[in-house]
């Protein structure tokens, strides 16, 4: 329900249809098929990714000044021959029947064995006929002049790099190697009695398995999804980013490399950290339910505006960052619009209505896009305010709604692919255990606070009065005869066996046996077939905020806040309610992102430790994808010359094309030289330069021949 309010309010958006680019009506057919498609995060990152790579290409070979990214190109040692192309059509019309024909013949395969394959093909066929082509037309040879050619040759040639680009596509996706540690944990009864390795992931045994798009999964035992996709060609990823570990059979290749999570340790109770970060889920789920209520200002005014530097890194920085008593972080909010320079208003609304609605907005289901597919229908929310100048980065002049479009397409979709394939590598290495799995295994062993009291076990749950405990004689839980005495009990949201119609019942939050303890997910899904560590939503979410904080030039959404209308009792699908109708509010991207985050704690998804890592991880992805991206915009690069990622960490990359040996100098802003080297340009134009050395602040990149200066770029050190 929730996702066509949103397309709805994104078409009507102040009353207003707006024309669209046949790049947006491409771009909404993929989305189209995504929602229609299996719920696989990492597989729809990466057709939208290549989806957006068909548009970028048939629009920038008819654009001298724009380089193709994977026409005439050797991506990952796949060759994509091209020689060039001639038509006598005009460039307009060209590179819509070029992008049309491509994204069609894409859409086409990827979406062939969907569950909703016939839905998906008749809504393109129908796009096809709106604009007056043959959809019977698949000619390749695009010597023949017709741009529909060279669309079909785009797409034939994206699909055979497809089959070959380490996903594994030609079986369905399935892994190759991995094999999960831990027997399945049977939703059907209570506890976690199978569990060995508390550390791992464990796959989840559900009857009538039904996936985060509404799709049943045959079997009910969903497989980890995309464990080895670290294999897999992403798009800006450098080697420098990738480690390679070796385990029998197999070597994972993982990128932006995070470290290990916590494992299970001896400690008491929340000292050790993954019994905190555990608990302090479980916790959270006691503020599920307006009728505790608490009201919170969730405008700009009080939410948001957080910096990386705030983000913590040892444990009892976790402890001060997560709220584990009320929920939420330290963020502050912002008094004043910047854009409007009116002061934000508060907007009070119960603690239990907001946290369920971000659980489920943020879930992307059913329904679903997926979180990289929500980031594109953010991009487009933009695309469409009135208040958005389409100037890139800000700067210069206004870009035609088509070379907006495929530009942003292909950062995004760019920096959602790397995202995918980063998470997902470390998700298949780290193997991180899932808060269903974990709570119901340490509750099964009691509690690890006090050894001289009842039911003390090193691997039980903390105890933390008021929310978590242990159940004694006399206590409601207790049973007719004391046979849950000793048992481990939470203060948390009550789960789906308090649902018996969601069209009108509501768990609320009590007193629940740990053992029985669910996530606040619908029971036909529990937990997405993956582990834990990292977030994926925290990391597709903040290289979606970076990339749109780069693209417009601003880091505030138009107009300086960024809305979704929440409806009384329509909204929330998994139970009744929210209680009354609000707004989520967002001054910035990044403050989007953080709430993201946040929602998949209150949703009983992740950990705390999942998710600050994915969300500076996704800082760096969308950095460096833009950066990357951007140096295809100046076709000739010795034209303008790049140097990314710029801001800087340890080293700039910079491509200039020159055959002479210049000498590369960077000065601070007293005009002294702090840095030089003698360049040493490869065939790609490329030359990379440590500046780890550099303080940080404001620099000037200087290329000189002897004593001329050849070009001269600012840049920021991080």
């Amino acid at each position: 329900m929730q996702k066509k309010l949103l397309l709805i309010f994104l078409i009507f958006f102040c009353g207003q249809i707006f024309s669209q680019s046949v790049a947006r009506q491409w771009n909404e057919e993929v989305l189209h098929g995504i929602r229609n498609d299996y719920a696989r995060p990492v597989v729809h990152a990466r057709n939208l990714f290549h989806s957006s790579v068909i548009m970028y290409d048939m629009w920038a070979v008819f654009n001298k000044q724009a380089d193709t990214y994977f026409l005439g190109k050797n991506i990952g040692g796949f060759n994509c021959p091209f020689d060039g192309f001639q038509t006598n059509e005009s460039v307009e019309e060209a590179q819509k029947k070029a992008i049309s024909y491509g994204v069609y013949r894409l859409i086409q395969h990827r979406f062939a064995n969907s569950p909703e394959s016939e839905e998906i093909m008749q809504s393109v066929d129908d796009l096809m006929d709106s604009l007056g082509y043959d959809k019977n037309y698949t000619d390749t040879n695009y010597h023949n002049n017709n741009p529909a050619a060279l669309g079909n040759y785009m797409a034939q040639k994206m699909i055979e790099f497809g089959l070959q680009d380490g996903a594994n596509e030609a079986n369905d996706y399935t892994n190759q190697f991995y094999e999960p540690l831990n027997e399945p944990l049977n939703m059907d009864i209570s506890g976690n009695p199978e569990m060995e390795f508390p550390n791992n992931w464990q796959p989840l045994k559900i009857d009538d398995y039904v996936d985060q798009s509404g799709h049943t999964i045959p079997g009910g035992q969903p497989p980890f999804l995309g464990p080895e996709w670290g294999g897999v060609v992403p798009f800006s990823l450098k080697e420098e980013d990738k480690n390679i570990y070796s385990v029998p059979g197999y070597d994972f290749w993982v990128y932006h490399d995070p470290g290990p999570p916590s494992d299970i340790q001896e400690g008491l109770g929340e000292e050790d950290p993954y019994k905190w970060n555990f608990a302090l889920v479980a916790a959270w789920g006691a503020h599920l339910d307006p009728k505790d209520s608490v009201m919170l200002d969730i405008s700009p005014k009080s939410l948001g505006n957080l910096d990386m530097n705030d983000y913590p890194q040892t444990l009892s920085e976790y402890k001060e960052f997560y709220n584990l008593e009320n929920g939420g972080d330290p963020s502050q909010g912002r008094e004043i619009n910047p854009i409007t320079g009116q002061t934000y208003q508060p907007q009070m609304v119960y603690r239990g209505d907001y946290a369920r609605a971000l659980a489920e907005f943020w879930a992307d289901g059913p329904d679903s896009e997926t979180p990289p597919g929500h980031w594109f229908v953010l991009l487009n929310y933009v695309n469409d305010h009135p208040a958005t100048v389409k100037k890139f980065k800000g700067n210069g002049q206004v870009l035609p709604d088509l070379e907006w479009d495929v530009k942003s397409y292909f950062i995004l979709g760019g920096a959602m692919h790397d995202a995918a394939v980063s998470a997902w590598s470390i998700k298949g290495y780290y193997d991180y255990i899932r808060p269903v799995s974990a709570i119901r295994y340490m509750g099964d062993h009691g509690q690890s606070s006090d050894p001289n009291q009842p039911s003390y076990n090193i691997h039980g749950l903390p105890i933390i009065p008021g929310r978590i405990e242990v159940v004694k004689e006399g206590d409601s839980l207790a049973g007719n005869f004391n046979e849950n005495v000793g048992k481990m009990k939470l203060y948390s949201w009550r789960g789906p066996d308090y649902v018996v119609n969601p069209n009108i019942d509501e768990a609320g939050v009590g007193w629940i046996l740990s053992e029985d303890w669910w996530p606040y997910q619908r029971p036909s899904f529990v937990t997405p077939p993956f582990a834990g560590y990292v977030s994926g939503h925290s990391t597709f979410s903040r290289a979606g905020a970076e990339v749109l904080t780069m693209l417009t030039g601003s880091e505030y959404f138009p107009g300086g806040m960024g809305t979704f209308d929440i409806q009384k009792n329509e909204f929330l699908v998994f139970e009744e309610g929210p209680s009354t109708s609000f707004q989520l509010q967002w001054a910035t991207y990044r403050d989007a992102s953080d709430q993201c985050s946040l929602s998949r704690i209150w949703g009983g998804i992740h950990v705390p430790i999942d998710d600050i890592p994915g969300r500076i991880i996704g800082e760096e992805i969308g950095v460096e994808a833009f950066s990357f991206a951007e140096k295809y915009f100046s076709g000739e690069i010795a034209e303008s010359g790049v140097v990314f990622p710029n801001p800087a960490d340890e080293k700039i990359t910079v491509l200039y094309k020159t055959d002479k040996n210049l000498e590369a100098i960077i000065f601070d802003v007293l005009g002294r030289k702090v840095l030089r080297s003698t360049t040493n340009f490869n065939t790609n134009n490329e030359f990379d330069m440590d500046v780890s050395s550099l303080r940080p602040g404001l620099y000037f990149f200087s290329l000189r021949d002897g004593k001329k200066k050849v070009w001269t770029q600012k840049i920021l050190k991080n």
